[in-house]
């Protein structure tokens, strides 16, 4: 395994983006690689928020080999802690089971680590088991109950 290098996601990375979050049995059902305008819409409201960045990761000749989401937030609670929540977390499918994975979630903590934050936390589908035991890993712990109302 090669080292890797990140980078802040570009426009011109969408697709590759979109193609990653398709390449699972959830995102199967709820992505559509046919229809990326409201992706490129999202992703240019994001490069207007200096909180909420896509980073890609290239690793083995692939332009995108990886990628994750980080947001910070700012609170008041747990003594004003500034919180970093990590999502859409992907690895090229040619590259599971190497050790990517915990390679970026390492460059996340580490991240969230040097930008302030004093929690970095993430929601898991419950039909995700293999994820879950994959976050528990790499020291996440099950703490919480979450909750979503889609609207």
């Amino acid at each position: 395994m090669s080292d890797f290098v990140m980078r802040l996601a570009v426009r011109e990375d969408v697709p590759a983006l979109v193609d990653m979050l398709t390449d699972d049995f959830l995102g199967k059902s709820r992505e559509d690689l046919n229809n990326l305008a409201p992706y490129y819409a999202a992703f240019d409201d994001m490069q207007l928020d200096r909180h909420n960045k896509i980073y890609v990761f290239e690793a083995d000749g692939l332009s995108v080999a990886g990628t994750l989401q980080l947001i910070y937030m700012q609170g008041l609670s747990v003594n004003a802690c500034k919180r970093a929540e990590i999502e859409a977390v992907r690895v090229h499918k040619s590259l599971r089971g190497q050790g990517w994975g915990k390679k970026m979630f390492a460059w996340a903590i580490e991240k969230a680590r040097a930008d302030g934050c004093g929690i970095l936390q993430l929601t898991s589908n419950k039909a995700r088991v293999d994820g879950q035991r994959f976050y528990e890993q790499v020291g996440f712990e099950q703490s919480h109950v979450g909750y979503k109302l889609l609207l």
